[in-house]
C-alpha cells in the first residue's frame, strides 16, 4: 500500500488519532447498545433500528482501523490478497448495510409521523426484528453477487495507492477485462441511491445526504489515478430517553465520588 510511505515520519501522531479515534467509536457504541439493550424502556422499533446502526459503527471501524493501525507500525506495508479481499468484502458491506439501516429508520419515521395511529400495529417488534435481519443479509447477498466477480480475477500489478482496500482499487490490479464490473458498479451505486427516495423527517434526510455524498466522492476518488499527489494533500440524534439514562449514569457516579 503505498500511500502510508509518506507517514513514516508522523508514525507515532497517526497512531495515537487512529488508536484513540477507535477506542471512542468502541466505547460510545457499546455503551448505546448495552443501554439500549438493558433499558426495557428502549425497546421500541426506532431504538433497536438506532442499536443495530451502532453494532454495524463497530463493525465497519473494526473492518478498517485495526489494519491501519496494523500498517502504520509496520515496515513493509504489505498485504497479502487473501487480507485485502476480507477487507474490501467488510468495508463494502458495512456501507451498504450503513444505507440499508437509515433507510429502515427513515420508514419507521415515516410511518411514526405519516400514521401514527396505526404506528404499533404497522412497527410491531417482530416486525422490526425481521427488519433488522433483512438490513444485514441483503446487502451481504448483493455485494457477494459483485464481489465473486472480483475473486475471478487475475491480478498483475502489486501497488495500490490507497490507506485500505477497495474492490475499485483492486480492480485496477488486474489483467483481465474489467469494463463489464464498472457498469455492474454503477448499477450498484444507483440502487443504493434509491434509499434516499424514502420520504421522511428533516434530520434523518440529513443524515442520509451527509452519508451520501461522502461516499460518493469516495467511489469518485477511486477512479481517479492520485499517485502523482502527495499524501499531505454520523447519524446523530438529540434524543431525550437516550439522553436521560445517560445522564442518569454520570450523576451516579459523581454522588458516589462526592460521598465522603
Amino acid at each position: 500500500m503505498a500511500s502510508f510511505s509518506g507517514m513514516e515520519s508522523l508514525n507515532s501522531m497517526y497512531f495515537c488519532l487512529f488508536f484513540f479515534l477507535y477506542v471512542v467509536i468502541i466505547v460510545e457504541n457499546t455503551s448505546l447498545i448495552g443501554l439500549i439493550l438493558l433499558q426495557k424502556s428502549l425497546h421500541e422499533p426506532m431504538y433497536l433500528l438506532v442499536c443495530n446502526l451502532a453494532a454495524n459503527g463497530l463493525y465497519g471501524s473494526t473492518a478498517l482501523l485495526p489494519a491501519m493501525l496494523k500498517h502504520i507500525l509496520s515496515r513493509s506495508h504489505q498485504v497479502t490478497l487473501s487480507s485485502c479481499l476480507l477487507q474490501v468484502f467488510t468495508v463494502h458491506t458495512y456501507a451498504i448495510v450503513e444505507f440499508t439501516i437509515l433507510a429502515a429508520m427513515s420508514y419507521d419515521r415515516y410511518v411514526a409521523i405519516c400514521r401514527p395511529l396505526h404506528y404499533h400495529t404497522a412497527m410491531p417488534l417482530s416486525k422490526v426484528y425481521k427488519i433488522i435481519t433483512l438490513t444485514w443479509l441483503l446487502p451481504f447477498v448483493a455485494f457477494l453477487a459483485m464481489f465473486s466477480l472480483t475473486l475471478n480475477l487475475r491480478f498483475c500489478q502489486p501497488i495500490i495507492e490507497r490507506l485500505y482496500c477497495l474492490n475499485y482499487s483492486l480492480v485496477r490490479l488486474s489483467c483481465s477485462d474489467t469494463e463489464y464490473m464498472n457498469i455492474v458498479g454503477i448499477v450498484t451505486v444507483f440502487l443504493e441511491s434509491q434509499s434516499k427516495a424514502l420520504r421522511t423527517c428533516t434530520p434523518h434526510l440529513l443524515t442520509l445526504a451527509n452519508y451520501s455524498i461522502g461516499c460518493f466522492f469516495e467511489i469518485a476518488q477511486s477512479r481517479f489515478e492520485l499517485s502523482h499527489l502527495t499524501f499531505e494533500t454520523i447519524y446523530g440524534m438529540s434524543i431525550q430517553r437516550l439522553r436521560a439514562p445517560v445522564l442518569r449514569i454520570f450523576n451516579g457516579k459523581r454522588k458516589i465520588l462526592a460521598t465522603p
